[in-house]
């Protein structure tokens, strides 16, 4: 599986916590090995973004994906 990251998502996930940040590489790397993890509330937002999907980072994050 191939991730690129949206430039805007660079440069925002800089100015992030530590705690956040270690939060995303965990959840990532969680769902690299089993996406359908019940932890990751993996659930998709055809509404806004047709096709795309998202998994939960904290409460307040997200991360967005378009399956391949």
């Amino acid at each position: 599986m191939e991730i690129i990251l949206h430039k805007n998502f660079k440069k925002k996930f800089k100015k992030l916590s530590p705690k956040i940040k270690r939060n995303y590489y965990e959840r990532v790397e969680m769902f690299l090995k089993e996406p359908h993890n019940p932890i990751l509330s993996n659930h998709s937002v055809d509404f806004i973004y047709p096709g795309w999907r998202s998994i939960n980072i904290t409460g307040d994050y997200r991360v967005l994906f378009e399956p391949q």
